[in-house]
């Protein structure tokens, strides 16, 4: 039984399971309610990096002034959820459903302005059996083969199996971001509020409208001295501004953003970096005015608080009602 768009091509997973058990009846079927594969998955160590300045000769504590600016236009999130269907001679099938969402708002009016929806079965073709792979592909679920460009999948660990397709899913969910995104900044001129950073899309980074706010720290960027400020930032103050240009990554200017008092909770709380586009050549006095005036838009979001929900010292409203979206259409 299909329970979704004929376009989206999904299934429930038990309904998943049942087809895949009659195609290949060696499968092993995974167990049901497990928890999804994105919170298995081996996080890499926290990392330090630093930054060149794009103003100030050492990164300090700025004001970004009072002055009103106009509220985002619109918001961006996306989400992906995966699970493994079972395991054909020890290679996981995975099921992952994909979605991404801008909501434009009017006043305290949000209504979605685009949304798309994807849903694939992936698994490493080189692993499998011609026939195995024959009946994966057609269980009525665009299959992707997750080792194609890949050699190594041939002949790997299941766990290395289940981390190549946690990726894909992941590009898959970036994929569908990055082209609301471009549809967004071909017909509007508001500014487009991106849950996450840049840096990853020349789509996202070379955007004049798009601004990615960072809610988590895995990297952190500056060095010792630039990291005691940025940890000191009180509510309503940024960094200096700073670029970022990693290795096969678009160059992006950043700075940390403090939206709410961090007093009684670890430094990184109610801190966000935010991510624009570079410019380069841009006079130190161009860059500082507007990191100003998106740091004021981005202070400007901080209510209606985002509760219940758990990261609301860093998650805006607009952004809740994605997530919320996203939950509900799943």
């Amino acid at each position: 039984m299909i329970l979704a768009a004929p376009d989206t091509g999904e299934f429930r997973l038990d309904e998943l399971q049942r087809a895949l058990a009659r195609a290949i009846p060696t499968a092993s079927l995974a167990t049901a309610g497990a928890p999804p594969l994105e919170l298995s998955r081996a996080t890499d160590p926290p990392v330090l990096e630093r930054a060149e300045l794009l103003e100030d000769a050492a990164l300090r504590a700025r004001d970004v002034g009072a002055a009103p600016e106009a509220p985002f236009a619109a918001f961006l999130d996306g989400t992906q959820r995966s699970a493994i269907v079972g395991h054909v001679d020890g290679v996981p099938i995975v099921s992952g459903v994909t979605a991404a969402v801008v909501r434009e708002w009017a006043g305290r009016a949000a209504r979605t302005w685009g949304h798309q929806r994807r849903h694939r079965l992936y698994a490493p073709r080189a692993a499998l059996r011609d026939a195995d792979w024959e009946a994966v592909a057609g269980l009525g679920v665009t299959a992707i083969d997750t080792s194609a460009g890949d050699a190594s999948l041939a002949d790997a660990h299941p766990t290395a199996h289940r981390d190549a397709a946690i990726a894909r899913i992941q590009r898959d969910r970036e994929q569908l971001e990055q082209q609301l995104a471009r549809r967004w900044c071909g017909e509007r001129d508001g500014a487009l509020y991106v849950d996450g950073g840049l840096r990853g899309s020349v789509v996202l980074a070379d955007a004049a409208q798009t601004v990615g706010v960072v809610k988590s720290h895995h990297t952190l960027f500056g060095d010792r001295a630039a990291r005691r400020v940025i940890y000191a930032l009180p509510a309503g103050q940024r960094s200096s501004a700073f670029l970022i240009a990693s290795p096969g990554k678009v160059p992006v200017a950043s700075w940390y953003l403090r939206l709410r008092d961090p007093a009684g909770h670890g430094p990184l709380w109610g801190l966000v970096r935010v991510e624009v586009r570079h410019e380069p050549g841009a006079a130190a006095a161009d860059v500082a005015g507007r990191a100003g005036r998106i740091s004021r838009r981005i202070l400007g979001e901080r209510e209606p608080v985002a509760l219940p929900d758990a990261r609301w010292d860093t998650m805006v409203y607009g952004i809740r009602d994605c997530e919320v979206f996203l939950k509900a259409t799943q």
